[in-house]
């Protein structure tokens, strides 16, 4: 499996340590953002760099949390009613696959009904115990202060050099 994102989980890549370890190497590039760190090592494997003893690392991690709204007795009914909705309704998907062809609707909309009941009952309950300490919604995300790219000593001035054409904007 080849990863991909920032984040991504799998497989372990041959010659990736196992366990959780420090990165290695010389910094080549220093980068405000994740885009134009990974727009760097772009770079390199368009000019035939060995991009595999590249790493970016990102310092000074932050936890973002962006508050999206208010929560309210409605609201929280409601998204739970609905994501049990959509359970339900797979569920009952699921069922059809098992039933005679005459009550093919009769499991979907069982397992609809009793995912919007389900649903805004657990959302209530979860709410509920809360006790107003968090009334409003957020999505989290994981960001850095700034994104290093490091490359192992045998490549690190190649690296450097190409960086550095890219910073001045000859693309060459």
């Amino acid at each position: 499996m080849i990863v991909t994102g920032p984040f991504s989980s799998g497989r372990q890549a041959a010659g990736l340590p196992r366990l959780p370890t420090p990165p290695s190497g010389w910094p080549i590039g220093s980068y405000a953002t994740y885009e134009e760190a990974q727009r760097a090592v772009d770079y390199l494997a368009d000019n035939e760099f060995q991009v595999q003893d590249v790493t970016i690392v990102g310092v000074d991690l932050m936890l973002v949390e962006r508050v999206i709204g208010k929560l309210s007795w409605g609201r929280v009914l409601g998204t739970g009613a609905l994501s049990g909705a959509w359970f339900g309704f797979f569920v009952g998907v699921l069922l059809i696959m098992v039933s005679r062809p005459e009550e093919m609707w009769s499991p979907v909309l069982l397992g609809l009904v009793a995912g919007v009941v389900f649903g805004a009952a657990f959302a209530a309950m979860s709410y509920a115990f809360t006790r107003g300490r968090r009334d409003f919604s957020s999505a989290s995300q994981l960001v850095a202060g700034r994104y290093d790219v490091l490359c192992r000593p045998r490549n690190a001035e190649k690296g450097r050099d190409l960086l550095a054409r890219l910073a001045m904007g000859s693309h060459n």
